[in-house]
């Protein structure tokens, strides 16, 4: 039988992943998921293709989202208390309404600092606007074991090392799905108390590349083999975006029940 083997929510986005039990789906994704973004100076996002130590900067939403915890190797800390309204600036961010809550000089400082290079933090004015029109077609990101299993023996195959996991950056992941890429068949289905409908393909980018715990490039793989067997016309897929049909929780250990094939 299928069920969550992993959930993963991503406080900041394109740093690094927070392992949860349990998490409430909303309909634009998991709740806080992606809720900040780090902006260059021009307030584009700045992202792990050029700034690949994004990915071992750790943020973790307390008291009840009221504080916001930042941490990185040779960093140290910062709690910050998160500014959910007040002073915005133009951004470039992926779903964002075109502007975002700047998070002060403090975070703005650490994080330049760790990156070395000028960042500043903003956050999502308008979570509820990312939907575009009834439903988000990406708001999830789901793997399975199998997908993975399944690309690793090919990576092994050629004389690399396996990648983990976290090189995707999923939100939900299955086990007990025996085919690689059940994923990618999936009309509905049902998690826990929510249900999940298939958006698009996740077409891969230089993100895979980098070590998610170290902070460096280490590529070629998995885009190198991936690029063998899992070509599209826009790039190398690997996972189901996924839009959210009922919102509702999840948690490890819940069934996975398909309730329409593509």
């Amino acid at each position: 039988m299928a069920s969550v083997h992993a959930l993963t929510l991503y406080p900041i986005k394109g740093c690094a992943g927070i392992a949860v039990e349990q998490a409430e789906v909303t309909a634009t994704g998991l709740a806080c998921d992606r809720l900040f973004a780090p902006v260059k100076p021009d307030g584009t996002t700045i992202w792990q293709g050029e700034a690949p130590r994004l990915a071992v900067i750790r943020g973790r939403l307390v008291h009840d989202g009221a504080k916001l915890e930042l941490s990185a190797p040779g960093g140290g800390e910062l709690v910050l208390d998160v500014a959910a309204d007040g002073e915005t600036r133009p951004v470039e961010v992926e779903k964002w309404p075109g502007s975002g809550i700047d998070q002060g000089d403090d975070a703005a400082e650490w994080l330049s600092e760790v990156l070395g290079r000028p960042v500043r933090l903003v956050r999502e004015p308008a979570r509820a606007s990312r939907a575009r029109g009834a439903t988000d077609p990406t708001a999830l990101l789901v793997l399975s074991l199998s997908s993975l299993d399944d690309l690793n023996a090919r990576i092994v195959a050629r004389g690399a090392d396996p990648v983990p996991m976290d090189r995707f950056r999923p939100n939900i992941v299955i086990s007990g799905w025996p085919e690689p890429h059940t994923e990618d068949r999936v009309g509905r289905m049902t998690i826990g108390g929510a249900e999940i409908g298939f958006g698009e393909l996740a077409i891969r980018c230089a993100v895979t590349l980098v070590d998610q715990t170290t902070g460096v490039r280490a590529g070629p793989e998995p885009l190198r083999t991936l690029a063998g067997y899992r070509r599209e016309p826009d790039g190398v897929s690997f996972g189901l975006k996924a839009a959210v049909l009922t919102p509702g929780e999840i948690a490890v250990g819940d069934s996975v029940t398909v309730t329409e094939w593509r």
